[in-house]
């Protein structure tokens, strides 16, 4: 009988600590890919192996193995790049990958469509320019997210500085990453100890976001970790601390299901990296490594109880987390176009259409983020929206920005509304292997359709969230949507309505696998009735529910006693 108890961990415990033969299918010109078992691994380097599905029947056809090429993912604590990181990302993107960069829901960049031999020069590229892909994806803890939009410049600096200290403390100990991506010492005897994570690391991933209230643009509660900072006198007081939020589902499964993190408690800031590492522990411990697909964090919480596992964090601590101190939110989005930092400079805003960037037509969005790159003289902050901020602009260069942003189609803040302004999708189709119907491609045309509908009912202005998913996992946050679309199969999908825009309620099912036109019709009817009933300042969500339109959601954000 094996000592792992499922496939997935035999991979990793048999790895040496993240090596497994990822070399050697490296070296293997025979094939475009790698390995069975090294797929599993490779995604600790922060890659995952895919293939173009829109290609894959015709290259059956010709008896050809699938278009088989590589998505990268860097680790950028907290999104912020500096310009020489973008225009070294930039030349990536353009010399090894499809010519996009694309800015994800977790505050990073993925390089799409790099191939095999490419890996390599690629990842050192990216270790020269002061960043990593190192745990970007895989079982362990991931790009640490943190609130882009400095409405406390001061206090936004802490937070960061903590986003970044967390993401470091946190890093795997192995040197696999330097001795196969960046021609390192190889190992030679036994493999290097792993102190927080042990040979077979974290049951499932594990994401920490923090949040700087009034904003929740990290969607703290859908986080493994979600931290909010207490801000008082624009100083850092520390964090209340949430545990268990996740959005992940599977169709047809009850035992899954997306849910929000609950508060347990408030630390000051020295004692933030030993509380996160305990609950870290403790998930490695207690995590479900027999069924992936119940071993995220938040079922680990449910299973033995929320009370246990914070008696069990506060044991291991050696002391009890204090009582959480009172904090609001407004909302989850971004606020676009320019806004005041300190110091006489300024930040703005840019809109990117689920976060890709591109030069497409008369979009020249990746060459206008060249040239700001090249002048800029502060600092880019990627969203957990998929956006970006140019920060840091002298005021004397507002006008040289706006004039690069104008000339390169970049301006989409002043033109659209903000249904599509705020509107969020996952990669899908074709490179994503779990999707099961389009979501980026699929965006543009149902936004339209939305667009046409509020306009008839006289809302074109009036902020809704959107969220488009290809699959139930959740990359896009559907599941805190005030509308979204979760994809069943080509063309069908979940109508899912009701989340608030604070990012503190859940949504519910109204439609399940439908197509646009049932879709269509169903906003309709209930855009009609928000037009006509709606309280002064009531949001779309909010009104869905208490006007009964749709079930009142149980699940919403508790603090523990």
């Amino acid at each position: 009988m094996s000592q792992y108890p499922s496939d997935f961990e035999r991979v990793k415990g048999q790895s040496r600590n993240l090596r497994g033969s990822i070399a050697e299918s490296l070296s293997d010109p025979v094939t475009g890919a790698i390995a069975d078992d090294d797929t599993k691994l490779i995604k600790f380097h922060g890659s995952y192996q895919q293939d173009d599905r829109d290609l894959r029947e015709e290259r059956r056809r010709q008896k050809l193995e699938p278009a088989y090429s590589f998505m990268l993912r860097a680790r950028l604590p907290g999104g912020v790049v500096t310009p020489a990181q973008w225009l070294e990302f930039d030349r990536l993107a353009r010399e090894y990958a499809n010519g996009t960069l694309r800015i994800t829901s977790r505050q990073t960049f993925q390089w799409h469509g790099v191939i095999k031999g490419h890996l390599k020069p690629t990842i050192a590229a990216i270790h020269h320019a002061m960043a990593t892909t190192i745990a970007a994806c895989g079982d362990i803890a991931r790009n640490v997210v943190s609130s882009a939009q400095p409405v406390e410049p001061a206090a936004h600096a802490q937070a960061y500085a903590w986003a970044a200290r967390l993401s470091e403390h946190l890093e795997p100990a192995t040197r696999a990453y330097h001795e196969i991506w960046l021609d390192g010492e190889p190992l030679d005897g036994p493999v290097e100890h792993e102190p927080l994570y042990g040979p077979t690391y974290l049951p499932r991933k594990f994401k920490i976001g923090i949040a700087i209230p009034p904003l929740n643009d990290v969607d703290v509660f859908s986080q493994d970790l979600g931290l909010i900072a207490i801000i008082e006198r624009s100083e850092l007081r520390g964090f209340n601390v949430a545990i268990g939020g996740g959005m992940g589902a599977t169709h047809g499964d009850p035992d899954t299901y997306p849910r929000l993190a609950d508060i347990v408690g408030f630390v000051v800031p020295e004692q933030l990296l030993a509380v996160a590492e305990t609950i870290v522990a403790v998930q490695r411990d207690w995590g479900n490594r027999v069924e992936r697909k119940l071993a995220r964090l938040k079922y680990t919480i449910d299973r033995h109880g929320l009370a246990a596992f914070r008696q069990e964090v506060e044991e291991r601590l050696g002391w009890a987390l204090a009582p959480a101190k009172v904090a609001a939110f407004d909302h989850n989005g971004d606020r676009f176009g320019w806004s005041p930092g300190h110091d006489d400079r300024w930040h703005l805003t840019l809109h990117i259409e689920s976060g890709r960037l591109a030069d497409v037509g008369q979009r020249r969005w990746l060459s206008g983020m060249r040239a700001l790159a090249s002048i800029h003289q502060g600092d880019f902050r990627l969203t957990c929206n998929q956006n970006l901020i140019v920060a840091n602009v002298p005021a004397s260069q507002r006008d040289r920005i706006d004039a690069i942003v104008a000339a390169h189609g970049l301006d989409a803040h002043t033109r659209h509304a903000p249904v599509r302004l705020h509107a969020m999708a996952c990669v899908a189709l074709p490179t994503c292997g779990l999707a099961m119907a389009e979501a980026e491609r699929y965006l543009p045309d149902f936004v339209a359709r939305l667009e046409a509908l509020l306009e008839h009912h006289q809302l074109r202005d009036t902020p809704i969230h959107l969220r488009l998913s290809g699959c139930p996992n959740g990359c896009s946050r559907p599941y805190l949507g005030e509308i979204a679309l979760v994809g069943r199969a080509p063309g069908r999908y979940d109508l899912r309505l009701g989340a608030d825009r604070r990012g503190e309620r859940l949504n519910r099912v109204h439609l399940v696998n439908a197509d646009e036109q049932a879709i269509v019709d169903a906003l309709d009817l209930l855009l009609e009735r928000y037009a006509r009933d709606r309280k002064p300042a009531e949001d779309f969500g909010d009104f869905l529910v208490r006007s009964g339109a749709i079930a009142r959601d149980a699940d919403t954000v508790t603090a523990s006693a």
